[in-house]
């Protein structure tokens, strides 16, 4: 059974920083793409960073050189680093793992929130 539980959400101000971690398990996570993605209320899911298995980051453009993704193979983890927080970041993030070789899979974690806000 694959799971994936997302950790450290949370109430911060803005500017401030948090470190969500995803643990992966049911799968062989060193060959996963993992993503993070956020959905903030009535608004679509999106994008938010991505990390390849050999370890290539992608970025959306409002949080490119304030996050960070990261993975630790070891530790079947993906981390994403956020510093200077702003209101707009507030939503559920989520973790996603993707086996990009066939036969393709696609994982979601349970979401967590985060909110930022004076």
């Amino acid at each position: 059974q694959v799971q994936l539980v997302e950790s450290g959400g949370g109430l911060v101000q803005p500017g401030g920083s948090l470190r969500l971690s995803c643990t992966a398990s049911g799968i062989i996570f060193s060959i996963y793409a993992m993503g993070w993605y956020r959905q903030a209320p009535g608004k679509q899911r999106e994008l938010v960073a991505d990390i390849l298995s050999g370890g290539r980051t992608s970025y959306a453009d409002s949080v490119k050189g304030r996050f960070t993704i990261s993975r630790d193979n070891a530790k079947n983890t993906v981390y994403l680093q956020m510093n200077s927080l702003e209101p707009e970041d507030t939503a559920v993030y989520y973790c996603n793992a993707r086996k990009l070789i066939a036969p393709t899979r696609t994982y979601w974690g349970q979401g967590t929130q985060v909110s930022v806000s004076s």
